[in-house]
């Protein structure tokens, strides 16, 4: 099998790159996992973040957003599973890093995209919830 040319996808790995792609998958990715890449995101913009944990959030994120995939998204239900967990992973390692401005930024981008109910389910990120699986 051949690789793609990543070069056609760098592009891709800019900040308007980001949110495009979140914006295209948010309703099929649900609120859960927008809300744990726009928490990096966002994180990732502070000066207060270490090289190391940097480096943390760049790799999940360029796994959000990279063409290649573990788990192809077009899967239905699989599909994003495995860019949830990779986001989650980054995000329990940067975590006290993440301040309240931090998650007003977050929540305020996040609520351009779902109603209310739906913001509530990313309330509790490491908690498993059986009905919160991207489709």
């Amino acid at each position: 099998m051949e690789l793609p040319d990543l070069q056609k996808y760098k592009d891709k790995f800019t900040q308007q790159g980001f949110f495009d792609k979140i914006q295209r998958i948010a309703k099929r990715a649900g609120a859960k996992l927008v809300y744990v890449a726009l928490l990096l995101y966002y994180l990732l913009q502070s000066d207060k973040v270490s090289l190391k944990d940097k480096a943390i959030i760049i790799g999940a994120l360029g796994y959000l957003i990279s063409p290649l995939d573990i788990v192809p998204d077009a899967i239905p239900i699989a599909g994003l599973t495995d860019d949830l967990t990779v986001l989650l992973y980054a995000l329990n390692k940067v975590w006290t890093s993440i301040d309240d401005d931090i998650k007003k930024q977050a929540q305020d981008k996040l609520s351009k995209w779902f109603d209310d109910d739906e913001m509530n389910i990313a309330e509790d990120l490491f908690a498993e919830d059986a009905t919160d699986n991207p489709v």
